[in-house]
């Protein structure tokens, strides 16, 4: 049974944070491929750890990252490589950590290949959640794609295309054998992470091949361990000695093959993918694409994170000039999250010539615009509104409990609520020392930047 565990409390409500298994998780067996005895262990690992495999039966243990840069190229199977040490027919442990949310673990193998149990991700699926999931205090790795990516190699294709698709990556497979559509009739067939079951109408499904595919693997000296009753063998009248657990399995397994080798890009893309007869080729050339865009996203964001800017760098950033710029440095600009800067409020404010003459109070107003100023800061530097402006949308849970007056220096925090290419949302407060003087939640809607 799954048990979650919430020690998140460093995250912003309603954040998805980060997940790892509440307990060691054990899937012992032989591999697919080579029919090896092996063991896996998956262990509780700490936020931003990754998923890290290992090579334990090794005299020296290996490590290598679960990344499609150490995948190489290998038939019918995605094998992860790290100077002569290799780890087989990952894809199905992938799709299961990936189905189930989970972000952060140490597998341990001890063996060359993943055991293989019935070909399905079911053998890890069930040890996980027999294990339990545990969320941790760290927010989720996310990717918004902002561009269409496209692999395509005869008549087979894939591609991931921007979508509105908060918390996961869409995907879409169109099977068709062509010729041997008579055994393996046309199938599609969609998930969408936010609405569908995996472990119901994923996990189950098991790896497949048409009957002169499994003789060829068998002549090569592979899977001579199985049978048709292990794994489905397809031939002329359908499954050989089995049956389908789904009338469309192959399609479901084409898409836990896609989740499983699409996870090793180590970030969730936020996308909807498109397959044609994709197979496991395909998927890494695609993850590599993937895996080079969130590389150069997060280089020009290191540009940014930590470094300051002044009153320069925010009018080349900002539409707003005097007397309504607000915002006077940023101290701190994490993109994506969150945000610091400062307004420093004197005596010669124009605001103070009539608010209110002999008594000068900063207007609440004004503290809210700027705290608004600081969060369309915050969001201009993200990818998918890079060139476009946060117009003020609308306001919630306005509190103004502190005069702000000359002398003041407003601290104005902003931390992102939620976020899409069309609009937007933070949570803003300003301090004058350890005092709150404003707060508000904060919506925009981001139009494209007209101002010269």
């Amino acid at each position: 049974m799954t048990t979650t565990r919430n020690a998140a409390r460093g995250v912003p409500a309603g954040a998805p944070r980060q997940r790892t298994v509440a307990a060691p998780a054990v899937v012992t067996g032989k591999g697919l491929m080579l029919g090896r005895e092996a063991t896996l262990t998956i262990l509780p690992a700490p936020p931003d750890h990754g998923i890290v495999f290992e090579r334990t039966d090794l005299e020296r243990p290996v490590v290598i990252p679960a990344l499609v840069s150490s995948v190489i190229p290998n038939a019918r199977r995605t094998t992860l490589k790290a100077g002569d040490v290799t780890i087989e027919t990952v894809e199905h442990c992938m799709s299961a950590l990936r189905g189930l949310g989970i972000d952060n673990v140490l597998l341990k193998l001890h063996g060359p290949e993943l055991p293989c149990g019935d070909g399905s991700a079911l053998p890890f699926v069930d040890a996980i959640r027999a294990a339990g999931i545990a969320e941790q205090d760290a927010p989720r790795r996310m990717f918004k794609l902002m561009e269409t990516v496209s692999v395509e190699e005869g008549d087979a294709s894939i591609a991931a295309i921007p979508a509105d698709s908060p918390g996961g990556m869409r995907l879409m497979y169109d099977l068709d054998y062509g010729a041997n559509s008579t055994r393996i009739p046309h199938q599609a067939w969609s998930f969408d992470p936010g609405r569908d079951d995996y472990v119901a109408e994923v996990a189950p499904a098991r790896t497949f091949s048409l009957k002169e595919e499994a003789e060829a693997l068998w002549q090569a000296g592979l899977c001579r361990h199985l049978t048709p009753r292990d794994v489905l063998v397809i031939g002329d009248e359908g499954p050989i000695q089995n049956e389908y657990r789904f009338p469309d399995e192959p399609v479901r397994h084409k898409m836990l093959d896609a989740i499983g080798d699409l996870a090793l890009v180590g970030t969730i893309v936020e996308c909807q993918v498109v397959a044609n007869r994709s197979g496991h080729g395909l998927n890494r050339q695609l993850g590599m694409k993937l895996l080079r865009i969130v590389q150069r996203e997060r280089q020009s964001r290191k540009l940014i994170e930590g470094r300051a800017m002044d009153a320069r760098a925010i009018g080349r950033l900002m539409p707003h000039r005097f007397p309504m710029l607000l915002v006077d440095r940023v101290l701190e600009l994490e993109p994506g999250r969150r945000a610091i800067g400062v307004k420093n409020v004197t005596i010669n404010e124009p605001f103070f010539q009539g608010h209110y003459p002999g008594t000068p109070i900063m207007p609440g107003v004004l503290i809210v615009e700027a705290l608004a100023q600081m969060g369309g800061l915050l969001l201009s530097q993200t990818l998918e509104h890079t060139g476009k402006v946060a117009v003020l949308l609308s306001l919630d849970k306005v509190k103004l409990r502190k005069a702000v007056t000359p002398g003041d220096q407003l601290v104005l925090e902003v931390e992102t609520m939620r976020a899409t290419s069309r609009s937007a949302a933070v949570k803003a407060r300003a301090l004058v020392g350890e005092k709150v003087a404003a707060e508000a939640e904060i919506r925009f809607m981001m139009v494209d930047q007209d101002f010269q």
